[in-house]
Formats: C-alpha cells, structure tokens, sequence
C-alpha cells in the first residue's frame, strides 16, 4: 500500500473539471471520496462524463479545474506515482489478437520491469484465478468475449495495484460470465483489501457489488450512497405507470395522498412510491383517469436502483 497520506481514501476528488473547447463541458465540478477497500460504482446513461473521469483519475486526461489525488498522490503533478498504484481496464477491448494470453500477461509485465520469475509466478496465479489455464497458450483471437474480459481483468492486476479502474468490465457478455467476474471483482477486495472504482450499465450488477454507488448526468454527481439507502428512499413499493394526457394534474393529485412517500416523472413514466402498493393500486388507477391522465401500462414491484436511476436521471437504464 502507498506510503503517502491518504486519509484512508483511495479516491479524493474536489471540484473536478473537464471542458473541451468552449462549448462541452463533459465533468462539471465533481467530488469523490472513495475510502480504501470498497468498491464504488459510478453509473450514468452514455455521455454522462463517466469515462472522461476515469480518463483524468487514471492519468489519461489532465483536468481542466479541480484536483484529484489516488491513494494521496496528485493525477497531475505525480502522475507516474498514480500509475504505479492502479490498474486499469477500459471499456473497448485492447489486446492484441495475435499474442497467446499467456504473452499478453507477460508482455504487460515487462513494461512494468518485473523480473522473469515475478512474471512467471504472478502469470499462473492470475491464470488460476480466473480459471484461463487451460487456454494460455491459445491466440486471443480465439478467445470468446467473455474469456478476454477476464484476461484484460487479470492484465490489470498484474502489477499488484491498490486500485483497480474498470470502465464497463462485463459489457455485452452473457450472464454467466458477468456473474463470474462479478464474483472475482468481490473476491479480489475481500481477500487482497483492493479497492475497485467501476463504471457499469447494468443496476443489478452494482447493487450486487458495490458498497457505494454515485449516479452521474450531463458532469455532476446527482446523488450518492449505498445501494440499499438509495433503494430505501423510493419507498416501500413503487407503482410504474405509463400512459398519456395531463400529467401534471395526476402527479400533483396523487402527491396530495397521505400514503404517497414519492412521486417523479420522466419520458412518459411516473413512479408513485408507496408502502402497500397492490392494495393501493386501484385508488391511483381510479385517481389518473379523474385527472384525465390516460394509463396504458401500470406494474407493482419492489423499488430497484434502476427506479433510483430513473428518478434521478429522468432516463430508463436501458437507454
């Protein structure tokens, strides 16, 4: 672990800023404070400034405003410090296709001047960890997607980070994988005390592994928390309803119950969270066609982070 001064923070961000040109503002005045040993989700629809802040805190991208240190040291001022605390995996996929994974690893590993037998060592226990023994000495070109996310996975922890920055690690792969490697991502934090910042757009998968999650839009942090408290406060059931005409008059109606704990509305859906929901039901259906609000959709559940995702970002997780 560093030696500088962290405050027991992987991750101290204030005010941090990325403009391009004049007129797009991509972060716009971020704060973070990730402690050591946690795993903090970042989630945001594309172009919410996600990547551009991994771009900064990995040393990619200087800031425009702001400063940022990981595990005490300055993204600026010492950058080639940060770079030997981190590893990194991005979200489109950089191996060469022509390298056995076994050289993939082993190439990396010389970049960073580790000795012969560091190298050999450290390759068969990341090989284990991830189960890819077995297709090392195959070209990655053979390799399916899912087997070269886990090989970029452990490309990243070759060098024994501290923090690990993975930018959409499991996108596009089956769900089988996706729980594979959601379980190496716990695994590594809870036996290696590695702390693992990651971008995702799947709620599910960050209410699963995240200790804290930060939902991002148009550069700024709209709210941040554990899963569990953010879910908490949309209430004990959220009702969907889709449908057309006078929305307003229907929200500012059903704001008035006694039972409604939260109402928001984005693209044609209002979310009522309310304790009881299915005995409730009725009442609200009955309430939006007084109001002249058209439902042509309506469902019971219990509130999720992508109801949390919704109401804060105005937009559906899928988008």
């Amino acid at each position: 672990m560093s030696e500088q001064k962290t405050n027991g923070l992987a991750v101290d961000a204030k005010g941090l800023v990325k403009r391009y040109n004049e007129d797009v503002l991509a972060v716009d005045g971020i704060d973070l404070n990730i402690p050591e040993n946690t795993i903090y989700a970042m989630l945001g629809p594309n172009g919410a400034g996600k990547t551009t802040t991994f771009s900064m805190l990995t040393t990619l991208l200087e800031p425009t405003g702001g400063t940022a240190r990981v595990l005490g040291y300055d993204v600026v001022q010492q950058a080639n410090d940060v770079r030997r605390q981190i590893g990194v995996t991005f979200q489109e996929t950089v191996l060469d296709n022509e390298l056995t994974g076994r050289q993939a690893l082993d190439y990396h590993g010389r970049l960073y001047g580790m000795g012969k037998e560091e190298r050999k060592s450290k390759i068969a226990e990341l090989l284990s960890l991830v189960e890819l023994e077995e297709a090392a000495d195959r070209r990655v070109k053979t390799y399916s997607g899912g087997m070269k996310r886990r090989l970029e996975l452990i490309r990243g922890l070759m060098t024994d980070p501290s923090v690990l920055f993975l930018d959409e690690p499991t996108l596009g792969l089956d769900p089988q994988s996706r729980a594979r490697i959601g379980d190496y991502i716990v695994d590594l934090k809870e036996k290696q005390g590695l702390t693992v910042m990651l971008t995702t757009h799947y709620m599910d998968e960050a209410e699963l592994l995240a200790d804290s999650v930060g939902i991002i839009d148009h550069g700024k942090i709209l709210v941040e928390g554990t899963p569990k408290e953010l879910i908490e406060q949309m209430g004990a059931d959220v009702i969907i309803i889709q449908g057309s005409g006078d929305s307003e008059k229907f929200i500012e109606e059903v704001n008035a119950l006694p039972f409604t704990q939260m109402v928001t509305s984005a693209d044609g859906i209002v979310q009522i969270g309310v304790g009881s929901g299915s005995r409730r039901l009725v009442e609200i259906v009955t309430l939006a066609n007084e109001a002249g609000y058209r439902v042509e959709d309506v469902s019971v559940s219990k509130p999720s982070l992508g109801d949390v995702f919704l109401k804060y970002t105005g937009r559906q997780f899928r988008d």
